[in-house]
């Protein structure tokens, strides 16, 4: 789509985040389970800086090439072992139909997952009753041994689960009575979810990452997904401008808006009514004690150091009564 427009070069907002760039890529790396990789990216990587180094100062590097990277751009080694621990755990759901390791991890998480609100341990228990219900590793259909067992397992392992879970532990019990024609019974979609095993590892994965207080989702695919999106919107401004002989002024803010879609919105976005630009971390929005919000530039505009009166109503504050909106 875009093979025959040259790529723009005026403006390099990355240039000067290259160690952000390369964490991001590591993290990405990491979080595809692609670990041999990212090993060999940082090492790569340390490699460049040393020879960097040595360029500039004329002299050979003495040090271990890997200390002269930036501490931002390397995963801990227990964020590396973290994500290894992740992929095992998805490994074993998804090639060998295994859920112990994710259930055991989930327990082990219990109190972290419950102040999250997560129902992570019941579903994944949920899909193991399931899995047990239509012969386990056999995977025969519902057979009268995998009844039994998916049956002791309900009596040995629900019992923690009450009675928050009572209405869902109830279907699994009642579905009972109806087999071997679930087909037709009331919990068809409970026992026939095709995309149940894709689910519960989804979720997985997002409890798992949000844990180490990462996102669910690579920020690095998200940026250049985001950034893809973007494209025929800026390369056809761009056409408008050369046409009518205008330049692009602001670096830092987009001239046009960007639809995204509603997964890619993550915080709320506030534009000053006064100056109307939008708010950022250096021009924070304000709140006044009447309650109504500027941006903290045009504060210092209207009151120059003393008592001023709020643009959009009859009370006067003074600026050390302005409160930071946090978005």
């Amino acid at each position: 789509l875009f093979k025959d427009r040259p790529l723009p070069t005026e403006h390099d907002a990355l240039a000067s985040q290259e160690h952000l760039i390369n964490r991001a890529i590591a993290m990405h790396l990491l979080r595809e389970g692609q670990f041999s990789v990212a090993a060999t990216f940082l090492s790569e990587m340390a490699e460049k800086k040393a020879m960097e180094s040595q360029q500039q100062t004329g002299t050979s590097a003495s040090e271990n090439a890997a200390t002269l990277l930036d501490i931002d751009e390397v995963p801990s080694n227990e964020v590396r072992k973290q994500f290894a621990t992740m992929y095992y755990i998805l490994h074993e759901m998804k090639e060998n139909n295994n859920l112990l390791p994710a259930i055991q991890w989930s327990r082990d998480n219990r109190d972290a997952l419950e102040a999250r609100g997560s129902n992570l341990e019941f579903e994944l228990c949920r899909l193991q009753f399931v899995w047990l219900f239509y012969g386990g590793p056999d995977r025969q259909g519902p057979v009268p041994t995998g009844r039994q067992e998916a049956l002791e397992y309900a009596r040995r392992e629900f019992q923690s689960f009450l009675p928050r879970y009572l209405r869902e532990v109830q279907q699994l019990m009642g579905a009972m009575a109806f087999c071997p024609n679930l087909q037709d019974s009331p919990y068809r979609a409970i026992f026939n979810n095709p995309s149940a095993w894709e689910d519960v590892a989804h979720s997985f994965t997002r409890e798992f990452c949000s844990l180490l207080g990462l996102s669910a989702d690579s920020p690095l695919y998200i940026a250049a997904t985001a950034g893809a999106i973007a494209l025929p919107t800026l390369l056809k401004l761009q056409t408008i401008m050369k046409a009518k002989r205008t330049e692009w002024t602001t670096e830092n803010e987009l001239p046009v808006e960007i639809p995204l879609p509603p997964s890619y919105l993550f915080h709320s976005i506030f534009v000053c009514p006064v100056s109307k630009e939008q708010t950022t971390d250096e021009n924070p929005p304000m709140m006044m004690p009447c309650g109504h919000v500027i941006a903290e530039e045009s504060l210092k505009r209207l009151c120059k150091g003393s008592r001023f009166k709020c643009p959009y109503c009859p009370n006067e504050s003074h600026p050390r009564e302005a409160k930071k909106v946090f978005l």
